[in-house]
């Protein structure tokens, strides 16, 4: 049966893999195709290797604390090949009033930290006498910290994850959307200290057992890539596909038939198939889209997008004075920096800039600064140095820079983005055969695509099912 799937980033190579080994498992026949719009497949995961330097034009790992793409890479056969980010990669810091602090990853520790006044300690800690909200309302995030945690800690704490992770703004970030296990502790346990407490004793038990265990500091699990980039895991699945990638094949148009779809292609071409899988951003799904279902192209066209600039920086080590042993730094909200945070890259994995140099990997821009997109180079350059100059004292001009910009970076979950999926589902199941998939819709991090992908390549093995009886030819 012929598959076509829309987009060969992280999504739809990992869906098509997928696919092809559940498809052989059941015995099932398939053709599958993977269509990708630009030059190379891989999506926004490229790792470029210039100067001795090597910049993640994206996403830089995954966390190891989920097994989603651990488990790929065993498919793959790449386990071997995993690096896991440096002890030091622990120490992560936040920049507030004027000078960085480092994330508290325990009670002591939090009590002595700076970050947070003595009056934003006790309103956090308050937390415990805060009510439950159980209406079902998707509130923002910026409106639950500071319902449950204060305004201080939605500032420097909160604020600073949410750029992190979104590019967001946590005023116009949904909580249930962007982060369903905190909405879920308070419905759970009433409060996210109350959850704390009760799911203590089985955090210990798992320190004991040995296990990573996340601390107040930041998310879960080691960030863990490749000594090539996180693009040798990309590079692998588009190796290891059995089917066929074709780039520079975008597609303009999706016209449903009585047994599946003809596709238009931006060179003219057309193709059919019988089963279609869409990865792409869902901006470009809207346009692709509404001529066909105007509804569905409206739905997508809600899911907007943060901008953002990559900025990347090599020094001399002798030329940075501070200690660069950790994970880099977020900016809090309300400090009217122009950048989100900056990456100390070499100090989180080995390689990634020539012996005696040192990377800084900045973002630039986001949801609450979407100006930067139409900044000139030299523009974008002197904010970065700007603010690194401001936060680690940092004089010295650049011996390498390179910039990389991300018109739509990432996907913002806005309130009611749940119930907006769950509306495009419904609409797009008038087009039997078709299935959706990507960073727009669950989750935004390559744990979260490559669950996404598993979840649709079962759907897809379904409909195959119905479709086609098993097959020893297959």
């Amino acid at each position: 049966m012929k598959i076509v799937v829309m987009g060969a980033g992280i999504s739809g190579l990992s869906t098509a893999i997928a696919i092809e080994r559940l498809a052989a498992r059941q015995e099932l026949a398939v053709e599958l195709v993977v269509l990708e719009k630009n030059s190379r497949s891989g999506g926004k995961i490229f790792s470029i290797k210039e100067e001795g330097y090597m910049c993640e034009w994206g996403p830089n790992g995954f966390l190891d604390n989920k097994p989603m793409t651990l488990e790929l890479c065993a498919q793959l056969g790449i386990t071997d090949r995993l690096l896991r980010s440096d002890d030091n990669a622990r120490k992560r810091f936040i920049y507030a009033a004027d000078q960085l602090h480092r994330l508290p990853e325990n009670g002591p520790s939090f009590l002595r930290s700076k970050l947070l006044s003595w009056p934003g300690k006790m309103r956090l800690a308050a937390e415990m006498m805060i009510p439950p909200k159980r209406d079902g309302e998707d509130e923002t995030l910026a409106n639950f910290a500071r319902r449950r945690l204060g305004s201080e800690a939605l500032e420097r704490l909160i604020g600073p994850m949410v750029s992190g992770i979104f590019a967001g703004d946590p005023e116009t970030m949904s909580l249930q959307s962007c982060f369903p296990r905190i909405y879920q502790l308070e419905q759970e346990y009433g409060g996210l200290l109350k959850a704390m407490i009760k799911l203590g004793k089985k955090k210990r038990a798992e320190r004991k057992a040995g296990k990573q265990v996340a601390s107040a500091a930041g998310p879960g699990g080691v960030l863990t890539s490749f000594s090539g980039g996180i693009q040798e895991l990309t590079d692998a699945l588009s190796q290891q596909l059995k089917g066929e990638i074709r780039t520079h094949s975008g597609v303009t148009r999706i016209a449903p038939r009585a047994e599946g779809f003809l596709l238009s292609l931006e060179d003219g071409s057309q193709l059919e198939t019988e089963l279609l899988i869409s990865s792409t951003p869902a901006h470009a799904l809207a346009e692709i889209l509404a001529p066909t279902d105007k509804s569905a192209a409206e739905l997508l066209a809600q899911i907007p997008y943060a901008p953002m600039n990559v900025v990347c920086f090599g020094y001399e080590r002798k030329k940075i004075s501070r200690d660069l042993a950790g994970f880099g730094y977020l900016i809090a909200k309300g400090e009217h920096r122009h950048t989100l945070g900056t990456l100390w890259d070499s100090s989180i994995f080995p390689n990634r800039a020539p012996e005696g140099q040192v990377l800084l990997r900045s973002m630039h821009g986001g949801a609450t600064n979407p100006a930067a997109a139409l900044m000139s180079t030299t523009e974008i350059r002197q904010c970065v140095m700007d603010d690194l100059r401001r936060i680690m004292g940092i004089e010295a001009e650049p011996d390498f820079v390179r910039i990389f910009r991300h018109e739509r970076a990432i996907p913002q979950y806005t309130p009611g983005h749940a119930a907006r999926v769950a509306q495009l589902t419904q609409r797009l199941q008038t087009f039997e055969g078709f299935f959706l998939t990507g960073n727009a819709f669950s989750g935004v991090g390559i744990n979260d695509c490559v669950n996404a992908s598993n979840q649709v390549a079962e759907k897809v093995i379904a409909e195959l099912r119905k479709r086609q009886p098993p097959s020893l030819s297959a």
